[in-house]
């Protein structure tokens, strides 16, 4: 007898969100894969229609979910701007687990909506009609159209990625 974990399939809660929104969405299974860029190419989709994403919390007490391209760096100050707080971190392991028990750690759904979250996602994200990301497993992700997305998911843009250019040259 073969036994199924809950990381082996997508996240259903995510699957019906999806069909509950009208959302044309395309599921992918593909080879265990933990970074985002790692993620995109074992899709074989472009890393900037790839999302990643990482959860924040506020000084203020709230906790957001923030989505970028998965080449893109948190910019903490701009994320900090676009929240209207004094303060932000990303949140710890520990936490991400507490946040979505059903999903493995690095791969939320870029939803906030699931988890009863804002989302924020930066403005690299509107260059494409199409956005892929985990699907709360780091074996599956979903293909999405970005505008019914960002519709259903009352996503706000921000200003939220660390410049591309910035570090030292040898980090580029």
């Amino acid at each position: 007898m073969t036994t199924t974990t809950t990381h082996e399939l997508p996240d259903q809660r995510l699957l019906d969100w999806l069909a509950e929104h009208d959302i044309d969405h395309e599921v992918h299974k593909h080879d265990r894969a933990v970074t985002a860029p790692a993620t995109a190419a074992a899709e074989g989709v472009d890393p900037r229609t790839f999302a990643k994403v990482v959860a924040i919390a506020t000084a203020d007490g709230r906790t957001l979910l923030v989505v970028l391209e998965a080449t893109d760096r948190l910019d903490l100050d701009r994320a900090r701007l676009a929240a209207e707080t004094s303060g932000v971190r990303l949140l710890s392991e520990a936490e991400l687990e507490t946040l979505a028990p059903d999903c493995e750690v690095g791969a939320l759904p870029a939803v906030g909506a699931l988890f009863g979250l804002p989302t924020l996602a930066d403005h690299h994200l509107r260059e494409d009609p199409e956005i892929s990301f985990n699907a709360g497993s780091h074996r599956f992700a979903v293909r999405v159209d970005r505008a019914a997305w960002e519709r259903a998911g009352a996503v706000t843009y921000a200003d939220l990625a660390a410049d591309r250019d910035a570090g030292p040259a040898w980090a580029r």
